[in-house]
């Protein structure tokens, strides 16, 4: 199985704590919703300067401002902030298609880079980034937040310990109920605020959403996929979009295990869960909860035993009120691990302690790069309706 390298780094040498007079200096390229949660997540992290932001949708530019009290250096154009020589490292939170050049250029320029996943809008640009990472050996983390939480940490453990036996299937699933759609006063800006809702600029349920649950069931699986196969439509939602409000997927991995995914945003009912099936239990890292296969017995049933074992037997009226024993009680399973959800708050900790001591965790690039792609592949299996074996070439060897 993996390790969580990562996370051993980050608790140990490289998690130490930075010196009041050693502050990393960080920029933001693009500060809508997502870029506005990681840049209020940076502000809590000990001895970080945002010293620069940058986001050409007006509105967004200036709520960057207000947000760091006019202190950093903004701008409309992030080309205008290569040649910072104050400045360690960007996050970009830009919209997908831009993520791939925007990245490029601030790794060859020398600055360390977290993006928000997926990582890109092709598989082809997915490997311009992680060729360009190689080449210039700076630090690309890629924003799947469930690989710092750690309750999902300590079910990989529990895993790795054998305590759900062999890993037999993983469902995953992500439902929503609402249209993705933002309120547009400007016909001119509807592409650019309701990206995700075209083709050319998003994959949407796939890049969105799905990309966070492959990349669970690749990590718990330690592999990638060998093919994959899925089906998607517009259902619900026929208000002009692009992209799919319902997909269905298996993907398959060389040991006959299957994950099966869906997503909709039609209907919230069952939320989203990653279920780790194992022919000893189950473990659902979303809920915090680790299933036996083999349950304690509930106290009303072993009453029951109990009395039927030593021959006491109670009177059961006919036609009258029946003795029953006490209910069971349903079974619900047992804590992972105490909850804790500052997963984007710990995943922004750990890009900013990897970017002081200028060294890359160990395949934390290869489980967003993995998840990428995993999710690019499942909605090209839609687009086209064939069975798609995993591109060779988009397979990143584990570091050891």
């Amino acid at each position: 199985m993996s390790s969580v390298s990562w996370m051993k780094a980050f608790a140990g040498e490289n998690g130490r704590n930075i010196a009041p007079s050693d502050r990393v200096r960080i920029g933001m390229v693009g500060v809508g919703s997502r870029g506005r949660a990681l840049l209020l997540n940076l502000h809590a992290v000990e001895n970080v300067n945002i010293v620069a932001v940058c986001d050409d949708y007006e509105p967004n530019y200036q709520q960057a401002i207000e947000l760091t009290g006019g202190k950093a250096k903004a701008f409309y154009d992030y080309r205008k902030m290569l040649d910072l020589h104050d400045m360690d490292a960007v996050v970009v939170a830009t919209p997908l298609h831009e993520h791939a050049h925007i990245v490029i250029n601030f790794l060859k320029a020398g600055y360390h880079v977290f993006c928000e996943k997926s990582m890109a809008r092709t598989m082809g640009d997915c490997k311009l980034m992680a060729d360009a990472q190689r080449e210039t050996g700076k630090i690309l983390q890629i924003g799947h937040q469930r690989l710092f939480n750690p309750v999902y940490l300590a079910a990989l453990e529990r895993i790795q310990a054998g305590e759900i036996g062999q890993i037999v299937q993983i469902r995953a699933y992500w439902h929503r109920n609402n249209n993705w759609r933002r309120a547009v006063k400007d016909p001119a800006l509807e592409h650019k605020l309701n990206w995700r809702l075209y083709n050319e600029y998003s994959g949407g349920l796939m890049t969105e959403l799905a990309a966070h649950q492959l990349q669970v069931a690749n990590w718990f699986l330690d592999k990638t996929p060998t093919r994959v196969m899925g089906s998607g439509g517009i259902v619900f939602w026929k208000d002009g979009r692009e992209v799919y409000d319902h997909v269905a997927l298996v993907y398959d991995y060389d040991d006959g295990i299957k994950c099966t995914y869906d997503a909709m945003i039609a209907n919230a009912h069952y939320g989203l869960e990653e279920q780790i099936q194992g022919n000893k239990g189950t473990i659902e890292p979303e809920i915090n909860r680790i299933f036996s296969e083999t349950p304690p017995v509930a106290p009303g049933i072993r009453q029951l035993i109990h009395s039927i074992e030593k021959g006491i037997w109670d009177a059961i009226p006919i036609g009258g009120a029946t003795w029953v024993p006490e209910t069971a009680v349903p079974y619900r399973g047992e804590l992972i691990a105490p909850r804790n959800t500052k997963d984007t708050y710990l995943q922004m900790v750990g890009f900013v302690k990897a970017v002081k001591n200028g060294i890359p965790y160990k395949n934390l690039l290869r489980e967003g790069y993995h998840a990428s792609i995993a999710a690019l592949l499942g909605l090209e299996a839609i687009d086209t309706g064939k069975i798609l074996n995993w591109p060779a070439e988009n397979i990143m060897e584990k570091e050891v």
